[in-house]
């Protein structure tokens, strides 16, 4: 029967990595909502932060903008495909958010195989630097930035927000958190090592045990990492214990990371974000904590 189960959740995860990586319009028919933007709101498309030409992010501004937190999107689709504008990533949050005053960046980064999961967090870091640097031109604060990240872009998020160091040497100010929606390898090591794991994590972390803890949000931990809400599918049996590891670990060290298990599928994590919904209503009075922090 646990097998079963298990097998069951490696073909609902596959299938979910498959939609998320579409591109705006959906494929198999699958669409996701559409969601206009407050009046007064303007977007910014295909800003380069680097050399490279996956290396580009949109800017999404609310109205009369000034001194607004930065809510920073990193898409999903395993390491390998994806992009800002993934079904359900940015549009539904931006008009959640740009009411509420924030100002959002959904950014792409270099993808498998041309780049790994470091170099795709440090492509990561190099555009929350750049954003930092020109933020107060679109009317943003460039010392309240929270970093999200869905699937894959969780783990980037996670590993960056884990692994400090890794930000500042890309120039990024410390940001105010981290929000991962539904990484399954927080612990890449304990991951890889399982009898059972999805293919696509070989192709991200290869099979050098040292490479699988360098990519790991886990063993990055220490007393200056970010504070974080790892908001997890308890439908799927490695996500939300992967989370509740991350967080026991952090404790530990003085870190706070906050575990929110969600019935939700690994895709409806992303994209039901930003809907009216007591699970919407939780993130924000996350976010607000952060926020009433740095005042």
């Amino acid at each position: 029967m646990k097998t079963r189960i298990v097998a069951a959740g490696v073909a609902a995860l596959l299938f979910a990595v498959i939609v998320e990586a579409a591109p705006s319009g959906g494929w198999l028919g699958l669409r996701a909502g559409s969601t206009a933007l407050p009046p007064g709101s303007r977007v910014e498309r295909a800003l380069h932060y680097g050399r490279d030409d996956a290396q580009v992010l949109d800017v999404y501004i609310p109205p009369a903008a000034r001194q607004a937190p930065i809510l920073f999107l990193v898409h999903g689709g395993g390491w390998r495909r994806g992009g800002r504008d993934n079904p359900g990533l940015a549009q539904p949050k931006a008009a959640h958010w740009l009411p509420k005053g924030y100002l959002l960046v959904s950014v792409d980064y270099r993808l498998l195989p041309e780049a790994g999961p470091l170099q795709q967090a440090d492509d990561v870091a190099q555009a929350l630097a750049w954003v930092q640097r020109r933020a107060q031109a679109w009317g943003g604060d460039p010392n309240r930035v929270v970093l999200m990240g869905h699937s894959a872009g969780a783990h980037l998020v996670a590993l960056l927000g884990s692994d400090v160091q890794r930000l500042a040497t890309a120039g990024a100010t410390r940001p105010l958190g981290v929000v991962a929606l539904d990484s399954a390898v927080m612990n890449v090591p304990e991951m890889m090592q399982a009898p059972r794991h999805l293919g696509l994590y070989d192709d991200a972390f290869g099979r050098n045990p040292d490479d699988w803890q360098r990519a790991s949000p886990y063993h990055h931990l220490g007393s200056a990492s970010l504070p974080m809400l790892a908001v997890c599918s308890s439908r799927r049996v490695d996500s939300c214990p992967q989370a509740r590891a991350l967080s026991q670990r952090a404790a530990t060290l003085g870190v706070a990371i906050d575990v929110l298990p969600e019935d939700l599928s690994h895709m409806q994590i992303n994209r039901e974000l930003g809907e009216a919904s007591a699970y919407t209503a939780a993130v924000d009075r996350y976010l607000d904590t952060l926020l009433a922090r740095a005042r």
